[in-house]
């Protein structure tokens, strides 16, 4: 009947018009494709959490893409339910180069690099990265157009797919969770060398951090003559749960060889600066310059 409320008509223009009954088909159609995104993807982490071969980084990608399909599946149907002509697809292209013209190009371009990220793996969720500006931080989601970090101090930063894809990421957790730190300290000139290394592996050894197996033993480097010191490097392999805590891993090393240099008595340095007087100047004159100006 053509006086049926879903026969309503919102909307015409010469032979189309837009009815409710097609424009609750087509939110019918949209609600039903996130519907099935949601389901087909918690079947895929079932499926990767039973097979010990798929890892979840690998889960998460598929898992993602699939989501993208299914809703854009669902537009096509709702639009195609709303009577839109999907033959006519120049027209539509032209409006989205328009749209992309006019300012949408940062959102193709994230949402383009989002999925390269994924399929080439070079960022999955649970990676710990540092960008060039220093910011390091825990991947949590990878959406489409912005990645989701978080750092150490439990704030969430959303970073632009695009950086990713353009700029230098150091990616400490790529392919091994294992990684080797190198802690820089310094003693004084005269320390006994021997010495300083004995003290700096016992120092490593009584951090529960250090690693020591697979041929990862700690080792220390004299790495040249500074000012008023002699410059070594402690290296050492930490296990996987303290590579995402940088700082407090490096306060644990410098808090372990302090106590060490301690023990074997060996001097830290400060910076020393030794001051020359001028012959010219008596005794006499500096004790009345500096009686003038304690008078002032």
């Amino acid at each position: 009947m053509d006086d049926h409320w879903l026969n309503y008509v919102f909307f015409s223009l010469g032979e189309y018009r837009l009815t409710f009954g097609a424009v609750i088909f087509a939110t019918g159609l949209m609600v039903a494709s996130y519907i099935a995104s949601v389901v087909v993807q918690r079947a895929v982490s079932r499926l990767g959490s039973l097979r010990a071969s798929i890892s979840s980084a690998q889960i998460y990608t598929v898992s993602r893409i699939l989501h993208y399909l299914f809703i854009v599946i669902g537009f096509l149907l709702a639009a195609s339910a709303l009577g839109i002509d999907l033959t006519k697809l120049a027209i539509i292209g032209g409006a989205l180069g328009i749209g992309i013209g006019l300012g949408l190009q940062n959102i193709v371009n994230n949402f383009f690099s989002g999925l390269i990220i994924m399929l080439e793996k070079s960022l999955k969720v649970g990676d710990f990265i540092e960008l060039p500006d220093g910011l390091v931080g825990e991947v949590k989601q990878i959406n489409i157009r912005s990645t989701l970090v978080r750092t150490n101090d439990n704030v969430d930063i959303l970073i632009p797919n695009a950086e990713f894809a353009s700029s230098r990421v150091t990616n400490w957790t790529l392919e091994d969770n294992l990684r080797r730190f190198r802690i820089p300290f310094s003693v004084a000139y005269g320390s006994d060398k021997e010495l300083v290394k004995k003290a700096a592996l016992e120092a490593a050894s009584t951090v529960q951090l250090t690693l020591t197996d697979n041929g990862r033993m700690p080792v220390v480097w004299m790495t040249g003559f500074g000012d008023s010191a002699l410059d070594f490097i402690l290296g050492v392999w930490v296990s996987p749960e303290a590579v995402k805590r940088p700082s407090f891993l490096v306060s644990e090393y410098l808090w372990a060889l302090d106590d060490a240099f301690r023990r074997y008595g060996i001097d830290i340095p400060f910076p020393q600066r030794d001051l020359h007087l001028r012959s010219g100047f008596s005794k006499e004159g500096i004790s009345h310059q500096a009686l003038e100006k304690g008078s002032d």
